[in-house]
């Protein structure tokens, strides 16, 4: 997640999430990218998907996002470094890192290009591998991300000076469950730790996408509403409509009464968004009947 690992803010996405549904038996395996063993899904049929779970998170705690998308598409879930069944390595994680990965990934597959949905620390490395990596991504739906670091709530920022191992001991049992080596839980923490403290701004980078994005957002996220709009207008965002010009393909979506934990235990919302976007289809207006 960008920044968004606390304990405080994790502990209820994963409990309401749940596994994943049932899918059409997703195949399960694993592949070297980046001098780790990396694990990873593949279901559905269509044009390729590269789901990208947050911080702490695994394939099964996306939840049903997943099978939701393999409808209409071949879905790669992949694990990130140290997290679910991915091997940890000698390295900080890292946006620059995990963008990497994600292009490895699909050197490593052999996909060329494709569509990417990433959520929170998994849309902050989808948004990071746009920038770095444009000619492998179609499409980016970001749901709940920063491009820069003051982009999230104060309240979290005043907590992430205080972050220590102890706020993330309670995920250690369920880590330790899928995890290839069960005894690098304090090490792997001391990298997310990291992480929550590394500084970074994105905004000349976002300002040069070429490739639509869909950004998602809860109006109570930890990324600030007046953040997600902000990245909207850098993508071309916020000009009225109904004066027979197209609208820009980059889209935003603010979902009513909900945390950042809350948008991804949401998947008939996320979907309802997502599929219209990825098709290219907008609602008519009065004149255009």
């Amino acid at each position: 997640m960008t920044k968004f690992s606390s304990a405080a803010l994790i502990a209820a996405g994963l409990i309401a999430t749940g596994p994943a549904l049932a899918q059409s038996e997703p195949q399960g395996d694993r592949v070297e990218v980046n001098g780790m063993e990396m694990y990873y899904e593949v279901s559905g049929e269509g044009d390729p998907m590269i789901v990208l779970h947050g911080a702490h998170m695994n394939i099964d705690t996306m939840g049903e996002i997943i099978p939701m998308l393999a409808q209409t598409h071949t879905v790669y879930a992949i694990e990130f470094q140290g997290h679910g069944r991915t091997t940890d390595i000698d390295r900080p994680i890292n946006y620059p890192n995990l963008a990497s990965d994600v292009a490895a990934f699909m050197d490593a597959v052999g996909i060329e290009k494709a569509d990417v949905f990433g959520y929170s620390m998994g849309a902050a490395a989808g948004l990071k591998f746009a920038i770095d990596y444009p000619e492998k991504i179609d499409q980016l739906i970001a749901a709940s991300t920063s491009f820069t670091y003051e982009g999230m709530q104060e309240e979290y920022l005043a907590m992430v000076p205080d972050m220590g191992p102890e706020m993330f001991a309670f995920f250690e049992e369920g880590w330790a469950e899928l995890a290839p080596d069960p005894e690098g839980f304090d090490a792997f923490i001391e990298k997310m730790i990291a992480l929550e403290h590394e500084t970074f701004d994105w905004t000349e980078d976002v300002g040069e996408l070429e490739a639509p994005v869909l950004i998602i957002a809860g109006d109570a996220d930890v990324v600030t509403l007046e953040h997600s709009v902000e990245l909207f207008n850098l993508l071309g965002g916020g000009v009225m409509g109904d004066m027979g010009v197209p609208l820009p393909q980059s889209r935003l979506a603010i979902m009513p009464a909900t945390s950042h934990t809350a948008v991804i235990s949401q998947p008939d919302l996320l979907y309802a968004f997502i599929e219209p976007f990825l098709a290219g289809e907008t609602p008519a207006g009065f004149f255009e009947q």
